[in-house]
């Protein structure tokens, strides 16, 4: 289950219920996936072949296929980060830049955990929604936020688009945003 860092207060909001209703504040969607129907060799698996990142989306057609009627999604892929990775440090570099896109960015946890750091409104900041699997959540167009990975540094997560080519970041200069 996710649960939110208030960075200015440091206060935390955790319990599904207290999450969905923080983020719903800032029109982000909060919801959870059952990954415990996913084969037992993909889970924890961070070294996923392509075969293997197909099964997972087979495995959530049915929840894809729901979103893609509810919000408009026309691709999907499955990334994986991990210690494996190549060129791990200069993917997190990018990625922990805050930025805007012109969609949705979604993301479902499958296996490791992350973090997308979001800009509330002025009284509120910037805050953190840390995530477990089967925790998926869809940060708005145009709101200003990154991906980063937790200190465990290894994640799977299904991304779904609107945009063929995937999202494009656009850089938002906010000097008020300090990292943690």
């Amino acid at each position: 289950m996710a649960e939110i860092r208030i960075r200015n207060t440091n206060e935390i909001i955790s319990g599904d219920d207290n999450v969905r209703e923080f983020l719903n504040r800032y029109e982000v969607i909060y919801e959870h996936w059952n990954v415990g129907k996913l084969p037992a060799e993909l889970q924890n698996n961070f070294t996923l072949s392509d075969e293997q990142k197909s099964e997972i989306l087979n495995t959530f057609d049915a929840e894809i296929q729901d979103l893609v009627a509810r919000r408009g999604y026309r691709t999907w892929d499955v990334i994986t980060l991990s210690e494996a990775t190549p060129n791990i440090e200069e993917l997190l570099a990018k990625f922990e830049q805050v930025h805007t896109h012109t969609e949705d960015e979604i993301r479902v946890i499958v296996s490791g955990a992350g973090t997308f750091i979001i800009k509330g409104d002025d009284e509120t900041g910037y805050f953190d929604v840390n995530l477990v699997p089967g925790d998926l959540i869809s940060v708005p167009e145009n709101t200003a936020h990154f991906f980063t990975l937790t200190d465990e540094r290894k994640v799977v997560a299904v991304r779904l688009f609107v945009e063929e080519n995937g999202w494009i970041a656009h850089p938002y200069n906010d000097p008020t945003f300090q990292k943690a």
